[in-house]
């Protein structure tokens, strides 16, 4: 017998999600972070998924280099808003 005790269970990589619109493009960063790039391969922020009791949430980010930390655009409950918040933003 072991007297190891699991005090919290091992994070799981969540499924790239599905975009609707063909404009833009994720590539995994993270288990739970993508960069958004467009047709061009320009990268247009990051896209975060965040859990909430409600169900999953979409977090847009961009990078701010000079501090190196992210920067919350929004947060959304379907993915296109999220990436459409980062295209014209």
């Amino acid at each position: 017998m072991s007297d190891i005790q699991i005090t919290s269970l091992p994070e799981v990589p969540f499924a790239t999600p599905r975009l609707s619109s063909s404009r833009e493009h994720l590539v995994r960063a993270a288990d739970h972070l993508w960069r958004v790039q467009d047709r061009t391969a320009k990268v247009l922020g990051h896209l975060r998924i965040v859990a909430d009791p409600l169900g999953l949430r979409y977090r847009a980010e961009r990078l701010h280099l000079a501090t190196g930390t992210f920067r919350i655009i929004g947060e959304f409950w379907r993915v296109d808003d999220a990436v459409a918040a980062l295209r014209y933003s």
